[in-house]
């Protein structure tokens, strides 16, 4: 197994329990790794034989821009789509961070981990 890893996807996003939250949003960072067999893609030097970064991105853009009380929601649904869509993945990993929480206090950021496989 070959791990392909995305690093600080930075996005603008309205997840929250309050009110505010869905108006005025915040930053996210965004860290996904995935497990894959990348040995024919090793060999062949051919997109069709890898995991796509590109799609991965995406799917993590589409996820994130559908509002979701809880990080905990919107994570579960991006490791759930990464594996119904991307044949090749066996092992997904994202952690989803809050940038600046409003949560009364000097917190850099908060964020949850999950995990999926098949």
């Amino acid at each position: 197994m070959s791990t392909i890893r995305l690093k600080n996807i930075k996005i603008y996003a309205f997840h929250g329990c309050l009110a505010e939250e869905g108006q005025i949003g915040s930053e996210y960072l965004v860290n996904l790794s995935v497990r894959a067999n990348l040995d024919k893609a090793a060999k062949s030097d051919e997109l069709s034989d890898t995991v796509d970064y590109v799609l991965l991105q995406k799917i993590v853009v589409e996820e994130m821009a559908i509002r979701s009380k809880l990080l905990e929601h919107v994570g579960r649904r991006i490791v759930d789509r990464i594996l119904k869509t991307v044949d090749l993945v066996s092992f997904v990993k994202i952690t989803v961070a809050k940038v600046n929480p409003p949560i009364g206090g000097d917190v850099a950021e908060v964020s949850v981990t999950l995990i999926g496989k098949r």
